[in-house]
């Protein structure tokens, strides 16, 4: 009977098994938040495996007078997760449509636009 007993925790501890995603926004209270989380996660013995920056205005390259200075205003906080925080990072650019669905994931993921699910047939 002296079989081993694998906890949900110990799944969450091994790189092996479990990637785990510690997600942001590009502003100073996400980022504070999610560094908090992540020296949480490390007490608990559990490395994030990467960050992912959600919705980067800096990211779409934006035309836009008041765009463009939101998206320098997040330089600070992509330079503090890139120096300070992640071992990876992964940026997101901000859309106007969420992706839905795997094939919508795969081409936002390959830098495509992503269409609204209703348009997409």
């Amino acid at each position: 009977m002296g079989g081993k007993v694998t906890t949900p925790l110990m799944r969450l501890q091994d790189p092996d098994y479990t990637r785990l995603l510690v997600v942001t926004l590009p502003e100073t209270t996400p980022v504070l938040e999610a560094a908090r989380l992540q020296s949480d996660l490390r007490r608990a013995q559990i490395e994030p495996y990467a960050w992912v920056v959600n919705q980067s205005l800096a990211a779409g390259d934006p035309s836009d007078p008041l765009l463009v200075e939101r998206a320098h205003a997040e330089a600070d906080q992509m330079e503090a997760v890139r120096t300070r925080h992640a071992r990876r990072m992964f940026v997101a650019p901000w859309t106007t449509y969420e992706p839905r669905g795997s094939e919508a994931l795969a081409a936002f993921i390959r830098g495509e636009a992503v269409l609204p699910a209703a348009a997409v047939t």
